[in-house]
């Protein structure tokens, strides 16, 4: 197990040092984002900005005017709402080539409450024009991202949990924007996960698999731009089952839900954060709570399946 923000940082002081014109940019959160290393080795390619998100991603914008690819961090619950303006105007509407990375995403700071949950996140940044938005599942899919947006030249938000979490890829991890990958392939009905929901999916598909039910799980990587053939794929069981840690509202459930309803009308529930203030505690307990595990996925898919 591994956290994925420490997969990212490690890969962008790994591509930084080859690269002078890759910098980060942090918000009195280099602990946080795990960017201790990239300033003390980098620092004529580090810029801290304190706490003040607003003018981070302002900032990092400019830096792009130079040449210079821009990664901005620190809290997703941050620079979501705080700094959704500039992300809007300064990084999408302008097309930089800045990276808004939201660490501690979803209920990653669970225990702190509402104040440091970031579950609208996705909602926002995908209705944002020329916004690229990602959600990795693991460390190894973390790696291949961050490859990835260092050579993209396009504007990008991405959101990543705190703790460490279970291998869903191999070390030839297969990643391309826009592009699904099927882990799992099943007659009976259709998981589509994205970040750290991906792991308990796949372990609902194995309890399942016990069961006599055989599911197809997708992890929907990238929410934009959306890959809508996978969707249609999954509705091809006749039932699909999204599940993200995220509002129910706005999030990757409402993205597929948009495409079934225009293309090809399908049975499907959305798992999420309900519209409520959230249970507070543990990560590991909100999950439980509001039945985002592996069992909660399989009692959905048998629900549906009724």
């Amino acid at each position: 197990m591994k956290a994925v923000r420490k997969a990212f940082t490690e890969t962008l002081v790994s591509l930084a040092r080859e690269n002078k014109n890759i910098w980060a940019l942090a918000t009195d959160s280099r602990g946080s984002v795990t960017l201790t290393d990239f300033a003390r080795e980098l620092p004529e390619q580090f810029v801290e900005c304190g706490i003040a998100e607003q003018d981070a991603v302002g900032m990092a914008a400019g830096l792009t005017l130079e040449g210079i690819t821009s990664f901005v961090c620190g809290p997703a619950s941050f620079y979501a709402a705080r700094s959704a303006e500039q992300v809007k105007v300064d990084v999408a509407y302008c097309h930089r080539d800045v990276k808004v990375i939201g660490v501690s995403g979803g209920v990653s700071y669970g225990a702190l409450g509402g104040t440091h949950h970031a579950v609208q996140d996705v909602a926002l940044m995908r209705a944002i024009p020329d916004l690229e938005v990602f959600l990795p599942a693991d460390a190894r899919q973390a790696e291949a991202l961050t490859r990835y947006l260092a050579a993209s030249g396009k504007p990008a938000y991405v959101r990543m949990g705190r703790g460490p979490v279970p291998e869903v890829y191999g070390e030839d991890c297969p990643f391309e924007a826009g592009k699904a990958n099927f882990l799992r392939r099943g007659k009976d009905a259709a998981v589509i996960a994205c970040g750290e929901m991906v792991y308990p999916a796949l372990e609902a598909a194995r309890l399942l698999s016990g069961r006599g039910i055989e599911i197809s799980v997708i992890d929907m990587h990238t929410i934009k731009p959306l890959d809508e053939q996978a969707i249609l794929a999954a509705a091809e069981t006749g039932l699909v089952i999204t599940c993200e840690e995220h509002s129910v509202h706005g999030g990757l459930g409402a993205a597929a839900a948009e495409v079934l309803c225009q293309k090809r009308p399908t049975k499907m529930r959305i798992l999420g954060l309900p519209d409520e203030t959230l249970y507070s505690g543990t990560a590991a307990e909100v999950f439980a709570h509001y039945g985002l595990t592996a069992e909660g996925v399989a009692q959905a898919v048998e629900e549906g399946l009724k």
